[in-house]
């Protein structure tokens, strides 16, 4: 690599960085009680010395603000991480997540917990219980995750092509079982519902976080490992071999990595669509397909992302809250037909 491009890399990834830094002090700034910069480093330096600071604009910032922001940092960088994962593991632009039944598994937990729970199970008292749903949820997703895996795997080889039809397959039967368990559902159980599989912030505290950080952490942490074997997968699994990969042993791991991550990201803030699809396209577009520059710029700017559209969200209607998940496919499908397009005109023009 020529000291330019690592040198036009570096800048990037400091941009992103900056970047990051100011969507965190936009996110705890904005909202219904305005708290200038300086009153927010005034507010987190007297927890750190343990200066009691009581106040209004105190609690909104430590009890409400922060935890919101700092969820939305970690789950942002772990969708984009896990779609950058996807997209090279696939070998395809168009992969993210959901194609290994993370966010059907997800949903098919959540109906679970929200519908089938009360109608079939009303007399167990901890399905009451507030972990319940997104316990429900990471149980989905990790299962249905590794029963596509499984489908997919012959005699000890999984294969790409057959673990995306698998993946396809078992995503329309989970949607008929969620379809059918909607039946099922009351007028608020189905709103209940609804509002999950768009998306939120809004149910984020500091034990939340506590639960999701080393999940989130983890898969944003190991990512970089598979950086090398993402880069010769993308010459075709017979020359990664050849370059002393354990190709199967590096597609269960990441497989098992996603779903694990990503599960947990869904089950506490609902299905948050096209950010795992888009971002690392993004990054791609400023850095390129080098994965080792691709999974660390992905995981800044979904991180970045999330949190300003989050406070978007709670901005635009308040004092009401948007689900997140309105913006991001607002926002993200279009980007995504336009780059589409673009790709369509290059092909024309070749």
């Amino acid at each position: 690599m020529s000291s330019g491009i690592r040198r036009g890399r570096s800048l990037v990834v400091a941009a992103l960085i900056v970047a990051a830094i100011g969507s965190v002090v936009i996110g705890l700034s904005l909202g219904a009680v305005r708290i200038p910069p300086g009153e927010i480093l005034s507010i987190l330096w007297g927890k750190l010395t343990g200066v009691a600071t009581p106040g209004t604009q105190d609690a909104v910032l430590w009890h409400l603000r922060a935890p919101r922001v700092v969820l939305g940092l970690m789950v942002g960088a772990g969708l984009s991480v896990a779609g950058a994962l996807m997209q090279g593991l696939f070998r395809n632009p168009l992969a993210d997540p959901s194609l290994i039944g993370v966010s059907s598994g997800a949903a098919l937990g959540a109906v679970f917990a929200i519908v089938l729970g009360g109608v079939l199970l009303p007399t167990l008292p901890f399905l009451h219980h507030a972990g319940f749903l997104p316990m429900a949820a990471f149980i989905g997703a990790l299962g249905v995750t590794l029963f596509i895996q499984r489908v997919a795997n012959t005699s000890g080889y999984t294969a790409v092509a057959t673990l995306l039809l698998a993946g396809v397959a078992v995503n329309a039967l989970v949607g008929a079982v969620i379809g059918f368990a909607t039946f099922l559902a009351t007028d608020a159980q189905l709103r209940t519902l609804s509002f999950w599989t768009l998306g939120s912030l809004g149910a984020a505290d500091w034990t939340i976080v506590c639960i999701a950080m080393p999940f989130c952490l983890g898969l944003v942490a190991l990512a970089p490992l598979f950086a090398g074997a993402l880069n010769a997968l993308s010459l075709g699994e017979a020359e990664a071999a050849h370059l002393g990969y354990a190709v199967e042993r590096i597609k269960g791991l990441i497989i098992f990595l996603t779903a694990a991550g990503v599960g947990v990201c869904v089950a506490y803030t609902g299905i948050i669509g096209f950010v795992g699809l888009v971002v690392p396209h993004l990054v791609r577009l400023m850095i390129g397909p080098d994965h080792r520059w691709l999974i660390p710029g992905s995981a800044l700017l979904g991180a970045s992302l999330l949190v300003l559209a989050d406070t978007a969200a709670r901005i635009i209607v308040a004092p009401a809250e948007m689900p997140i998940g309105i913006l991001t496919a607002a926002f993200g499908a279009p980007f995504f037909l336009g780059m589409l397009l673009r790709q369509r005109r290059k092909a024309l023009w070749s």
